[in-house]
């Protein structure tokens, strides 16, 4: 199980279900339409989309490496993230889930849609990059 940060909470993020059945499940990261996300009035605002789509990225290349064995000896460094913008996003449930393009032992390259009620009509998307480090071991 993916553990969102504490800024996904304060937004009111969380874990729904697994993605697709047929390949290694991806988690499906939501969020609510509430006062905290709120743009315009009546629509959700473009920075809370951004960030529940970089919250969906880092949990999809957290779940493959989890899935690869490799997770805990390793730390996520976002390079960029590029976001498209393609409708608004309504007063509604908004889903997020990405699928990883590429996992080198360096460099991850993720990307990540965002839908409403119908998830043929993505809201956002977005490439994200990461650098992929190893942990820093403590000196005893």
């Amino acid at each position: 199980m993916v553990a969102l940060p504490p800024y996904a909470r304060a937004m009111g993020m969380f874990v729904v279900e697994a993605h697709d059945s047929a390949a290694p499940a991806s988690p499906v990261v939501a969020m609510d339409f509430s006062e905290c996300n709120t743009g315009r009035p009546g629509f959700l605002h473009g920075g809370a989309i951004g960030g529940l789509l970089e919250m969906a990225g880092f949990a999809t290349l957290h779940a493959h490496l989890e899935r690869e064995g490799i997770d805990a000896q390793v730390r996520l460094k976002p390079v960029n993230i590029s976001i498209e913008y393609l409708r608004s996003g309504l007063p509604e449930r908004i889903f997020a889930c990405g699928e990883v393009v590429r996992a080198g032992r360096r460099v991850a390259n993720v990307r990540v849609e965002a839908w409403q009620a119908d998830r043929s009509k993505s809201v956002a998307s977005c490439w994200m990059n990461f650098l992929i480090a190893p942990k820093k071991v403590a000196a005893e």
